[in-house]
């Protein structure tokens, strides 16, 4: 749970420039890749993100311009990398100029339960960070080149001109 919007802003800054990465990577192609037919495309899953973004911080009355969870998923990766970019964007500005920290211990109706805004904005996070996983195993079998997140991927390695370490 955040307590001051100077550490989330830290934090997502830094997991929303590794969301970006990956988004950035994506092609048009790619956006149709799924793991079985019951599950999400690539495009759907990275529409998922970029879309929550606005869809969650709505709940906390925290007014912003970003792409809404109605809107169909775009046909272009392009498309999507720029709205995460634009809604991320506007989300950091809304936030320093409508919150402050002691707004993050205000509690909203977050599907059914009571969330302190510090929690939704935790959540929020690891949200992120969980479908980049996902999206990172879809981009591996459209064949697409994964950016490192928290380390090099295989493929820098690769250009490093050394081995990825084992597991």
């Amino acid at each position: 749970m955040y307590h001051s919007i100077d550490e989330f802003i830290n934090d997502w800054t830094n997991e929303g420039n590794s969301t970006q990465r990956i988004l950035d990577t994506l092609t048009d192609e790619s956006l149709k890749q799924q793991v079985t037919i019951e599950g999400r495309t690539l495009g759907t899953l990275a529409w998922h993100v970029v879309t929550s973004v606005h869809e969650m911080l709505s709940r906390t009355g925290l007014t912003f311009v970003g792409a809404e969870h109605d809107n169909t998923v775009p046909i272009t990766a392009k498309e999507v990398a720029e709205s995460y970019r634009t809604t991320s964007q506007n989300m950091l500005t809304a936030m320093k100029q409508q919150w402050n920290d002691e707004t993050l211990k205000e509690t909203d109706d977050m599907y059914g339960d009571q969330w302190p805004k510090g929690l939704t904005l935790s959540i929020l996070n690891s949200h992120q960070i969980h479908h980049r996983g996902q999206m990172t195993v879809l981009m591996r079998q459209a064949g697409l080149r994964v950016p490192g997140v928290y380390g090099p991927s295989r493929e820098e390695w690769a250009e490093f001109g050394m081995e990825a370490p084992s597991v």
